[in-house]
């Protein structure tokens, strides 16, 4: 399959892999940085994985499939919307991969997203996970604050 054009957007946190790995993985954390939305799934490479919110007045339930996972390092699923305006076919999924690495008291975040059509596809994905990115800064150094 030819994965098109790629969105790559980075931001480092001031916090251990540990503290962004759980604001990956934890409901509710996802909740409070990712425009309100549920998060589900059990993590298990080919488990399912559903976000389901409203945006913009409208009612949504993405999805996609775990593909690769390393606590603390990696995560990586395909992922479909029904906002897209695209069907619920194979080809139509992106790959959302979300690396972490450390570097002395921060981790750095690295998020990759795949099978975009364009260069504006690619300039919109990259600005909506700028703000998701910030707003996953904010609530995990808010978090480390209160556990100092």
């Amino acid at each position: 399959m030819n994965r098109k054009q790629l969105a790559t957007t980075t931001i480092s946190i001031h916090a251990s892999p540990s503290a962004v790995w759980k604001a990956l993985v934890d409901p509710e954390l996802v909740k409070k940085y990712f425009h309100g939305t549920e998060m589900r799934s059990d993590f298990e490479i080919g488990s399912p994985i559903t976000f389901e919110g409203v945006w913009q007045g409208q009612h949504y339930v993405d999805k996609g499939e775990i593909l690769r996972i390393t606590p603390e390092r990696e995560l990586s699923y395909s992922f479909w919307s029904p906002l897209s305006g695209t069907e619920d076919f194979e080809d139509n999924y992106t790959h959302v991969t979300f690396h972490l690495s450390e570097y002395h008291d921060n981790t750095t975040l690295v998020v990759t997203q795949d099978n975009l059509d364009d260069d504006e596809a690619v300039v919109k994905a990259e600005g909506n996970w700028m703000k998701v990115l910030h707003d996953l800064k904010r609530v995990v150094e808010e978090e480390r604050l209160h556990v100092l």
